[in-house]
């Protein structure tokens, strides 16, 4: 593998805010690929971030920072992805259910997303189920919709969201992905979700499975 790449999964794994993009820079300058740059720098940086959280060395805000370091490495080869015309791995409507104010893990788990290649429209904390029909008609070609809860009171909140989704007619073409510490693989299936993430290094896995 190119040194350079190697500095950018050690910069991503080790949260060098610093000096990311001028790695990511670098790269370029050498003549490596936007899209390499992503899949064999930071997508890999965040597999290994993702590993050692599994391990139980780093925690929700190591894997935070790391997120954040690959979001500031990806703003400078976004516009030449998209440039180049690289496929979306695929559009996901993102929020937190009503009366659930926490967003940390759902900004976690849409920078991986991002970093994973998808297109990703993030549409809170709080958001009613009106709110969500309404975004998914506004993006009709999102393939999936993502809600998380961190509150064991907001968590019915989930199902009246996916059955809003069904009653305007848009849940037979898209998925739906839970996520948040109080839910288990039980109750995301017991409310009709098609994916459960225990946590946000698990989500892109399950978002790739659910796109097929």
């Amino acid at each position: 593998m190119e040194k350079v790449l190697e500095q950018i999964i050690d910069g991503i794994v080790k949260f060098d805010q610093d000096s990311i993009q001028e790695r990511v820079k670098e790269a370029l300058a050498a003549g490596i690929n936007p899209q390499k740059i992503l899949n064999e720098g930071m997508i890999v940086a965040m597999g290994k971030v993702g590993k050692l959280f599994e391990e139980g060395e780093y925690f929700l805000p190591e894997m935070l920072v790391a997120a954040m370091t690959m979001q500031k490495g990806l703003e400078v080869i976004q516009p030449l992805l998209m440039k180049s015309g690289v496929k979306s791995a695929g559009k996901i409507v993102l929020g937190t259910v009503k009366g659930d104010l926490h967003d940390v893990g759902k900004n976690l788990v849409g920078m991986m997303l991002k970093g994973a290649g998808f297109d990703v429209i993030d549409v809170g904390v709080d958001v009613t189920p009106e709110k969500f029909v309404e975004v998914l008609q506004d993006n009709k070609d999102a393939k999936i919709l993502a809600l998380s809860a961190l509150l064991t009171t907001t968590m019915p909140n989930m199902k009246t969201t996916i059955d809003a989704v069904k009653r305007a007619g848009l849940r037979s073409k898209l998925k739906v992905m839970v996520g948040g510490a109080p839910l288990n693989e039980t109750y995301a299936k017991e409310i009709g979700a098609d994916g459960y993430a225990p946590d946000a290094s698990r989500a892109v896995g399950v978002a790739k499975t659910l796109v097929g």
